[in-house]
């Protein structure tokens, strides 16, 4: 029963008692117990819970909302508070507190393609490419490197077993992780053993696919039956769950050969976890960036065949930008977050770092589709055809943005290359609106979805407590307006009817990889995006995903240092083929993945 229908009844039964005591004892009360028939139940007349307030508080409160109020209102408030609004928080404040399971997922649900209308693919077609992947080198290291593309070629054809090339990726984590702190949870032994099961099986006929035999690690939010997934976080360091993610089961399906839990920044921020801080393998004075740092340097590194990320703000686009790898980050909804960490529901993704814009293609294909388990995801076609032309292809940009910082001459030189190959640069435009304020979703679904964490004290556990760390981030999150995130949930909405007005122009966009506008816009609005190293810029300083600290300034380098730099491609929802495509040419054109960072 509601608190004001129980106001209701109760409320006839005290002015009964107070009139008999007014009257004296010579007429027995009221025995009624049921309101007045037909009244409807009204706001503020709960009974009085919660603490007192007073106009005061309320005073000081305006400041964080930036909202103003006049002496009477706040009067009116602070008199109503504890019997309008306080009640509506008894679910986590009591008499009846009901914890929320974090697999409970929200009543509403983010549906792209229900508000930027879009052409979706038809049918499901993939085709690789063709090309002999040619002898198998005599060098380990030449192995390690090689992409998924060719080690799949090689393992089929049995040029290469599975125990081979797994004894080859754990020799280099022995030797390279300690540099690098890119592993949390390395599985030798169950590693050695799929890979046996797999030579079994592939000598035996039953070949399952490109990713049979392939040893991989996945970010350390995808929970492993019998394997440690900690969050990269201090309060989960122990947690063993005791059933695979929905990709972790698809991989497993795919003959793939689960190497290594790989580093996060703890709680899907950054690059530090509760072992430290995982580092670039082209530049080892600064980190990997985040949150799939792991990710991004064991691929770089050639410590596995390929990785999972995931990213909710720009933490497969950041890594692989800073490590030089492929990063794919999928159409919201493609592929299923069932079993992983839970930062922001309507944001989260999961996707495929790899060494090639194949390989990454060969993965998405094994790990998408919907899952009962993840309420966002959706059935999806999937179109790829790696021998399909480009010439043609209208690639959006915007001409400002191209112009000024982030932007490098690398980006420029990547747009001259796509003309050359025949696509059509085509200038688009986008309103000039306040973008950065969608992430006000971001930091309420984040604070919700670790809300025992901060209100336990937990939070306290975690390794960086600066204030552009999530501790400090959910903690100011729980003051941010419930209507200025309604808000924001609208302005998402028009966001995401304008991406389909930009995307009905063009068959996809190239976009400085960093450029905070489209990171927010595009996560936000659900369009995949593939990120590319397509060249080499000098730094003179290193980079960090941190707020500046004056306290700890970062390296310098006289002379500057040479690190891998690249673009990102924004596509039409669900049309990861045609970015695919679009970045298959350029990788084939400009001819620069394949130097290793030195010492690896």
């Amino acid at each position: 029963m509601n608190s004001r229908r129980q106001f209701l009844i109760r409320a006839p039964l005290g002015l009964a008692g107070a009139l008999a005591a007014c009257r004296g004892n010579d007429q027995p009360p009221s025995t009624s117990t049921t309101a007045t028939p037909g009244a409807p139940p009204a706001f503020n007349t709960a009974p009085p819970v919660g603490p007192e307030v007073s106009a005061t508080t309320f005073a000081e409160a305006e400041k964080l909302a930036q909202v103003s109020m006049t002496d009477a209102q706040r009067e009116m408030m602070a008199r109503s508070w504890r019997t309008s609004m306080a009640a509506l928080l008894e679910r986590r404040t009591g008499p009846r507190k009901l914890a929320l399971e974090p697999t409970l997922a929200p009543a509403s649900r983010w549906e792209p393609a229900s508000v930027a209308a879009t052409t979706m693919p038809a049918s499901d077609r993939f085709v690789r490419t063709t090309d002999d992947p040619g002898p198998l080198p005599a060098s380990d290291d030449e192995i390690a490197y090689a992409t998924v593309a060719r080690l799949s070629r090689w393992i089929e054809t049995r040029k290469l077993t599975a125990d081979r090339l797994t004894r080859i990726y754990l020799d280099r984590v022995r030797r390279f992780d300690p540099k690098l702190r890119a592993i949390i949870t390395a599985v030798p032994d169950a590693a050695l053993a799929d890979a046996a099961r797999a030579d079994g099986e592939i000598a035996g006929g039953r070949y399952r696919g490109p990713l049979h035999g392939i040893p991989y690690g996945v970010k350390d939010l995808l929970d492993t039956a019998g394997v440690a997934t900690t969050y990269g976080a201090e309060p989960w360091r122990d947690r063993v769950p005791n059933a695979d993610s929905a990709v972790v089961a698809r991989l497993r399906s795919a003959g793939a050969v689960l190497l290594a839990k790989l580093s996060m920044g703890a709680l899907a921020l950054n690059d530090i976890w509760f072992g430290g801080q995982t580092m670039n393998p082209w530049l080892l004075e600064e980190g990997a960036s985040g949150s799939s740092a792991g990710p991004g340097a064991a691929t770089a590194a050639a410590l596995v065949g390929f990785s999972i990320g995931s990213e909710t703000g720009g933490s497969i686009v950041s890594p692989s930008m800073r490590c030089g790898v492929t990063g794919l980050r999928p159409t919201y909804g493609r592929v299923p977050r069932s079993g992983a960490m839970t930062l922001c529901w309507s944001l989260d993704k999961l996707g495929p770092m790899t060494r090639g814009v194949e390989d990454a293609m060969l993965v998405l294909q094994a790990i998408g589709g919907p899952d009962a388990g993840d309420v966002a995801s959706v059935p999806a076609h999937l179109e790829f055809d790696a021998a399909a032309p480009v010439r043609g292809l209208r690639v959006g940009y915007v001409d400002a943005w191209m112009k000024e910082a982030p932007a490098t001459d690398v980006d420029r030189a990547t747009l001259d290359a796509m003309t050359r190959l025949g696509m059509t640069p085509t200038p688009i435009t986008l309103p000039d609106w306040p973008y950065d304020s969608l992430n006000l979703i971001l930091f309420a679904e984040a604070a919700a979805a670790f809300e025992d964490l901060t209100l336990s004290g937990a939070a306290d556990r975690l390794k960086v407590q600066v204030p552009d760390a999530w501790p400090n981030l959910f903690r100011e999150a729980r003051f941010l307006s419930a209507v200025d995130f309604v808000q924001a949930d609208r302005l998402r909405r028009k966001v995401a009817a304008e991406m389909g007005r930009v995307m009905s122009q063009v068959d996809l966009l190239l976009v400085p990889s960093l450029r905070d506008e489209m990171l927010v816009i595009s996560n936000n609005t659900g369009h995949p995006s593939l990120t590319l190293r397509t060249g080499f810029v000098q730094v003179s300083r290193a980079r960090s995903d941190w707020a500046p600290d004056p306290a700890h300034p970062l390296p310098t380098f006289d002379p500057p240092r040479r690190v891998p730099h690249g673009v990102t491609l924004i596509g039409r929802l669900f049309d990861e083929g045609t970015i695919a495509r679009a970045g298959l040419a350029l990788e084939r054109s400009l001819g620069v993945t394949g130097e290793r960072p030195p010492g690896f």
